[in-house]
């Protein structure tokens, strides 16, 4: 049994009973609902040990259970074995939502707890929907957890950095202007934004308050004369000062938010997005908003559409920074082969750290986009997987090796994955792999109407895998930030709507990421992953046609593919794709040998 946990766990609930709380809820979120969150954050980790960034542990003076994603189902059961915390696989049919389980078990009268904090409105405004009808009370204003947890890292606080204008291709004050005829049309007099990659796009600012994410924790105000920005107030210098006051920008402290928005005169139409605001905001000013005779209205954040819309020069930086980080890919894989061929000494851990090395050598490079995923056969069935200096596989001279890498550099943030052969494969391997990457190319070559979005095209990279009795448990592609998160909104591509968002249409300008795959528990584990940009094709009588253009040039891996599982025109695609990466990157490749052996793998099959 896991000892440490289950005294967590036994801590946590006699808080719980001392505060009057029969169920405490922990989510993965931090103030803002953003998908990765600092150390200072991760409460559900510290109390069943499962590390993955989706998922929401619930407890009670008898029971934890944990619910999470189809991505993590693999890794959490394997890190909350012995916790005594159970498994909730989030969409399996039987499995109930974390709201229906908690209108099944809580009795009349009793009391759900949750730091209101680091819970969307969204979801607890849902909460509050489905326990009305048994009187359960909530308790949002205790931080249980942080009362429990010792040595809790601090909370972030890194310099904060302005990106000049030519590199952003509009200013912030055009920004702005934009987003105020969006507050027009809804005769707003002010607007909450909290979603911290939609605040770091919209003022041209950066910072590092997130792992792999180049975001400043913060909160923005805007009315029709003025915006306000919450910030730490240690995380600024002069150039950052000089530049808010030059924009107009009130500086604010970041833990006044709440006083603050307590205090703030509410007059007519505010605007606030529930997924993004947290529970105790949004409380803060609906409350204060009644109280003088205001309203508030919830919408979808404007920002995040013209956020995904890329402008031309965030495309142009964009496809070139692609472009080289697609070169050091190629390096990458020919090195891996050739060190295993060669019986070096190798682990998945060792050669995600030559391949960060690599990255971070190329012009502009700020910092990883997320960890590099590195697995070696069975550990790749597992989505998200993490090698570490003390655990991981050694590489050996056979099957697949999974990586999944990227980087943010000064013009673009990149994300691929390839999966490498390092060896004899199987059949299974090969017939995996084959269909995986007539997938990917198949949605890749799509022709679409405007107004198609990502459900509409799924089912192009799934197909192969669906023909042969395969599924796998994620979304096939999101949006892509610039100089910003790997994952944005509001598009993506999956075959299962989660809600409203997953409607949005895809537009030109948009970059979207396109990565079947397989995944086999204790076998092997397959993905590819290309980026795409979302381009404008032919206009007739039957409307626009929009298509997608590649930005990830790295060759397939040959010795995985087999021909018995393609048709001719799936031969084809793949011959063309490698025709256009070996044109695109063998310039940027300066060692002969590499240069010989990547025209040997781009070569038609």
């Amino acid at each position: 049994m896991n000892k440490i946990i289950q005294d967590r766990l036994s801590a946590l609930r006699a808080k719980m009973a001392a505060n009057g709380i029969d169920y405490y809820l922990m989510p993965t979120s931090d103030y803002h609902n953003s998908e990765y969150s600092a150390d200072f954050f991760k409460a559900r980790e510290y109390f069943c040990g499962f590390t993955g960034s989706n998922g929401t542990l619930v407890v009670s003076k008898d029971f934890a259970g944990m619910w999470t994603d189809g991505r993590y189902f693999i890794q959490a059961e394997r890190e909350m074995k012995g916790t005594g915390v159970i498994l909730f696989k989030m969409g399996e049919d039987g499995v109930p939502t974390i709201a229906e389980y908690l209108a099944d078990n809580m009795q009349s009268g009793q009391v759900l707890g949750f730091d209101g904090k680091v819970v969307p409105a969204r979801e607890g405004l849902s909460y509050e929907k489905k326990l009305k009808k048994k009187q359960v009370k909530i308790k949002y204003d205790k931080d249980l957890a942080g009362e429990v947890w010792e040595d809790r890292p601090q909370l972030p606080c890194n310099p904060i950095y302005v990106l000049p204008d030519e590199l952003c291709g509009k200013s912030f004050a055009e920004k702005l202007a934009d987003v105020r005829k969006e507050m027009e049309k809804e005769n707003a007099n002010a607007y909450l934004l909290c979603k911290l990659d939609d605040i770091c796009w919209l003022t041209n600012l950066r910072g590092n308050d997130v792992e792999c994410n180049p975001v400043i924790l913060s909160y923005l105000f805007i009315t029709k004369k003025s915006v306000n920005m919450f910030v730490q107030f240690e995380e600024l210098n002069d150039e950052v000062r000089s530049y808010c006051e030059a924009n107009g920008i009130e500086l604010i402290a970041y833990n006044r938010i709440i006083n603050w928005l307590d205090e703030y005169e509410y007059d007519g139409v505010t605007l606030y997005d529930e997924r993004n605001v947290s529970y105790s905001v949004y409380r803060t000013i609906k409350d204060n908003s009644e109280d003088n005779s205001a309203t508030i209205k919830n919408i979808y954040d404007p920002t995040e559409m013209m956020k995904a819309c890329k402008n031309d020069t965030e495309l142009k930086n964009i496809r070139e920074v692609y472009i080289r980080d697609s070169a050091a890919l190629t390096r990458f894989i020919y090195w891996v082969k050739k060190e295993v061929e060669n019986g070096a000494d190798l682990n998945e851990y060792t050669a995600a750290m030559h391949l960060d090395e690599m990255r971070a050598q190329l012009p502009g490079f700020i910092e990883l986009s997320f960890p590099t995923i590195s697995a070696y056969k069975d550990n790749a069935a597992m989505m998200h997987y993490e090698a570490t200096e003390s655990s991981n596989a050694k590489l050996e001279p056979k099957s697949f090796l999974l990586v999944d890498s990227g980087g943010t550099y000064m013009g673009g943030t990149t994300d691929v994955t390839r999966t490498i052969v390092l060896g004899p494969l199987t059949e299974d391997e090969k017939k995996h792999y084959t269909l995986t990457a007539v997938g990917m190319l198949q949605l890749a070559n799509a022709h679409f109407l405007e107004g198609c979005n990502g459900r509409n095209l799924d089912i192009l990279a799934r197909q192969p895998l669906w023909n042969i009795g395969i599924d796998y448990k994620c979304g096939t592609g999101h949006g892509i930030g610039y100089i910003l998160n790997v994952h944005e909104g509001p598009h993506s591509i999956r075959w299962k709507s989660r809600s409203s968002e997953d409607e949005a249409a895809l537009k030109a300008g948009m970059i979207v990421s396109d990565e079947p795959g397989v995944y086999k528990e204790g076998e092997h584990g397959i993905r590819i992953e290309n980026i795409l940009e979302v381009v404008s094709g032919e206009k007739n009588s039957d409307g626009q046609f929009l298509e997608f253009r590649h930005l990830t040039y790295v060759p397939l891996d040959r010795d995985a593919i087999d021909k018995k599982y393609l048709q001719p025109r799936e031969i084809a695609a793949i011959d063309d794709y490698h025709k256009m990466v070996y044109e695109t990157i063998e310039p940027l490749i300066e060692e002969p040998e590499i240069k010989e052996w990547l025209k040997e793998a781009t070569k038609p099959l």
